[in-house]
C-alpha cells in the first residue's frame, strides 16, 4: 500500500490501522537540537480524540503517546522520530457482519477492489479518521519549531454546521482564544450554541451533519513556494484532501471569485513603515503558488459522517444480491469539531516542509529563542 508519506526534506510516513496494535507516525528530517515539548503534543491528541464530548463517538481511548525514538534528553536528535498511541477500545464485532457489505460513502467497496480484498477492514481500517492521529503528532511537533524559530502562528476553527454559519475571525489569537470554550471549536461564541443544537439535533434522528472549517496562517513570509506543479495552494491542497473527511478546499476568496470583478478581487499593494501589505487578501495570503506575506486564509468542508444509524441500501459481494443495511456501532455525528486540530498540524507539516526546502529552518537548531 503506497501513498503513506508526505514531505520532501520534513518527511513524514503514517502507519497503523483503526482496530490495530497501535496508529502512529514516523517522522524524518527534523532539525537536530530541538527541546520538544511532549505535553503540547499530548495536548494537542487529547483534543482529537473519541469521546471527548456529547456531539463526539462515545469511543473511548486514551491515546497516550509514546515516543520510540529520535528524541533523547528531551531534544531532537536528528534521526527519524518515531510517536505512536495504542488502539485500546476496539470493538470489532459489528464490523464482521459487513465484511462483505460495503457501507455508503465509505472506502469500503474501492478499498476492496484495490487490494483484493486483503485490506483491514475494521472500522474502516487504514482508511479510519483515527489515522489522523499521526497527524497530529507530526503536527504538534512542527507546531512547535514553527512557533519557536519562526513565529509562525496557525488557527483553525469550526465556522459553519449544516446550515448554521459563523463569522469569520481574522486573528489566530482570537481564535485560540474562543475555540477551546464550546464543544463545536468554533470561535464565533455567539453562534456555538446554535451549532450544537444542530448536530444533537442531526444525532436524535440517527443521521450526520457536515461542517466548514476556516484556518489562518500568520506570519509566513513572502517566497515561500513554488510554480508550476508545486504551488504553495497545491501541496497544502494536497495535504488536506488526506483528511478523509475533507470534500473541498478554497483559498482567500475562493469560489466566490467567480462572482466578482477584477476591480473587486484584486488585492492593491501598499507600504506599512517598512512592510509591503495589501489592502485586502481575497488571494488568501498567495499568489502565483507563492506566499505574498499576507495570512494565508483557507477553508475546508467536511463530509457528513458517512456511518449512520439509519436503513440504507447497498449490496452483498458474496451473494452479488442488493440489500438493506443498517450500520452499528460508535460514531460521530459531526466529525468537523475533532478536525480542527488535525487541519492545525497537517498545515504545520507542510509548511516546516517549505520552510526547510527554502532553506530557512536549518538542519541543526543551535539557539531557541526564549519563550
Amino acid at each position: 500500500m503506497a501513498g503513506n508519506e508526505l514531505g520532501i526534506i520534513f518527511r513524514i510516513m503514517s502507519f497503523g490501522e483503526s482496530h490495530g496494535e497501535c496508529v502512529g507516525v514516523v517522522i524524518d528530517g527534523c532539525p537536530a537540537g530541538f527541546p520538544v515539548n511532549l505535553e503540547l503534543i499530548q495536548n494537542l491528541l487529547n483534543k482529537r480524540r473519541p469521546g471527548q464530548s456529547q456531539v463526539t463517538t462515545s469511543r473511548k481511548e486514551l491515546d497516550k503517546l509514546h515516543i520510540r525514538s529520535g528524541i533523547f534528553e528531551g531534544k531532537t536528535t536528528g534521526a527519524p522520530i518515531l510517536m505512536e498511541i495504542s488502539n485500546e477500545d476496539t470493538d470489532s464485532s459489528k464490523y464482521e457482519a459487513l465484511r462483505n457489505t460495503p457501507r455508503p460513502s465509505h472506502a469500503d467497496f474501492p478499498a476492496h477492489v484495490r487490494y483484493g480484498g486483503n485490506q483491514d477492514f475494521r472500522g474502516g481500517g487504514r482508511f479510519s479518521g483515527r489515522i489522523t492521529a499521526g497527524i497530529v503528532m507530526a503536527g504538534g511537533l512542527a507546531l512547535q519549531l514553527l512557533d519557536k524559530l519562526q513565529g509562525i502562528h496557525i488557527g483553525s476553527h469550526v465556522i459553519q454546521v449544516g446550515k448554521v454559519k459563523g463569522n469569520s475571525v481574522l486573528t489566530v489569537q482570537t481564535i485560540l482564544a474562543n475555540r477551546e470554550q464550546n464543544a463545536v471549536r468554533t470561535a464565533d461564541l455567539k453562534v456555538a450554541p446554535a451549532m450544537e443544537a444542530a448536530i444533537q439535533e442531526t444525532r436524535s434522528h440517527n443521521d450526520s451533519v457536515g461542517g466548514l472549517i476556516e484556518c489562518i496562517v500568520e506570519n509566513l513570509p513572502a517566497g515561500i513556494g513554488n510554480p508550476f506543479f508545486d504551488t504553495l495552494e497545491g501541496v497544502l491542497a494536497k495535504a488536506l484532501f488526506a483528511i478523509p473527511a475533507v470534500k473541498g478546499v478554497e483559498f482567500g476568496a475562493g469560489f466566490r471569485c467567480s462572482e466578482m470583478k477584477g476591480s473587486e478581487h484584486n488585492d492593491p499593494y501598499r507600504y506599512d513603515g517598512e512592510k509591503i501589505v495589501t489592502t485586502s487578501n481575497n488571494a488568501g495570503g498567495i499568489i502565483g503558488g507563492i506566499s505574498s506575506g499576507m495570512p494565508i486564509v483557507f477553508r475546508v468542508a467536511i463530509k457528513p459522517t458517512a456511518s449512520i444509524g439509519r436503513p440504507q441500501q447497498s449490496i452483498d459481494l458474496k451473494t452479488k444480491k442488493n440489500i438493506e443495511m443498517k450500520i452499528e456501532g460508535r460514531h460521530d455525528p459531526c466529525i468537523a469539531p475533532r478536525a480542527v486540530p488535525v487541519v492545525d498540524c497537517i498545515v504545520a507539516i507542510v509548511l516546516l516542509d517549505q520552510l526547510r526546502i527554502a532553506g530557512i529552518i536549518p538542519e541543526v537548531i543551535r539557539v531557541v529563542p526564549p519563550t
